[in-house]
């Protein structure tokens, strides 16, 4: 009996949704999986999987699942500590990572990486496309947010802050909003992927409430956002490594501090068991420093409102 293979199966099994598909990842037969799930919920004296036409999880295989999923990617985490102290890396390693972000930040900070590791071979593709480690020929993705719970390991970089804000322009002929309550009767510009239903999520005693908000520009762009609230259309949610500049320059300013939106974190993501892990390990070691936490740029705002609470003291 060994519990790592038997939870690096079930999970497998989950994550495939299949056990044929999971045996073709494991590189066995289905007779070998079955056995191994049959044997798993013996042991444990409960089922895992309702059996069917197609293959469900029961309330206590998910329950399973979330601590297999931690357990693994303890005991990987602890072999790479290990392995990565006296590795040289080298040869390929394929990211893909988030467009706007790579543009503003991230771009000279693998640049700076490449630099430190002369025979790294990096293949870097900047998309806002959500591509699937499990099926596409990637090593590793950056991904900026709240993560969804998944067999991938993730580990965070920073934090991924956003804010409310618009140009002074705009709230000079609009007003300034006091409750979120007061957002319906002024302009968004909304991000599509995220506020598809024309409604903005904010926190309200840590629970996160919908807010209507007029519908002035939708648009799966940052860029375009980020435009559109300079040009006083209307008040957005944008992330502040995106923002950042122009808040500290007074081209916009936050609304609604109190109820910040939850931004998540910068994370970078990547499947249990991978080769190239000690070469992840390292660029998560490397982001972590030179970005920061808080990353550089909350810290200029967070500066630059102590600057000007002071002025209002004065």
């Amino acid at each position: 009996m060994n519990k790592f293979i038997d939870m690096t199966t079930f999970v497998t099994v989950v994550d495939a949704k299949s056990i044929s598909e999971a045996a073709k990842r494991l590189g066995t037969s289905k007779s070998v999986i079955s056995q191994r799930i049959k044997q798993l919920e013996t042991r444990l004296n409960t089922q895992l999987f309702e059996r069917g036409r197609q293959l469900k999880i029961t309330q206590s295989g998910l329950l399973f699942y979330e601590r297999c999923v931690n357990i693994l990617a303890d005991v990987e985490t602890a072999e790479l500590e290990v392995t990565t102290m006296k590795c040289h890396l080298r040869g390929p390693l394929r990211l893909s990572v988030p467009m706007a972000f790579t543009e503003h930040h991230l771009a000279p900070i693998l640049a700076k990486f490449a630099e430190n590791y002369p025979d790294l071979e990096l293949d870097i593709e900047a998309t806002d496309n959500f591509v699937n480690l499990n099926d596409d020929n990637f090593d590793a993705a950056i991904r900026m947010g709240r993560l969804t719970a998944s067999s991938l390991i993730a580990k965070p970089v920073s934090v991924n802050r956003h804010v409310l804000c618009a140009s002074p322009k705009y709230l000079a002929q609009f007003g300034v909003p006091n409750h979120p309550n007061d957002l319906q009767h002024h302009e968004g510009l909304l991000y599509i992927l995220r506020e598809h239903n024309g409604m903005l999520q904010l926190p309200i005693d840590g629970y996160s409430h919908s807010f209507r908000i007029k519908n002035r520009m939708r648009t799966n762009s940052g860029h375009q956002l980020l435009a559109a609230a300079v040009e006083g259309l209307g008040i957005t949610i944008l992330p502040t490594f995106l923002a950042a500049e122009y808040i500290e320059s007074g081209t916009l300013s936050i609304v609604l501090p109190q109820y910040t939106p939850v931004g998540g974190d910068i994370s970078v993501v990547y499947r249990k068991g991978y080769r190239n892990s000690n070469k992840i390990m390292t660029l998560v070691d490397y982001l972590k420093e030179t970005i920061g936490c808080p990353p550089q740029w909350d810290r200029r705002i967070h500066q630059q409102l102590q600057e000007i609470d002071k002025y209002k003291k004065v």
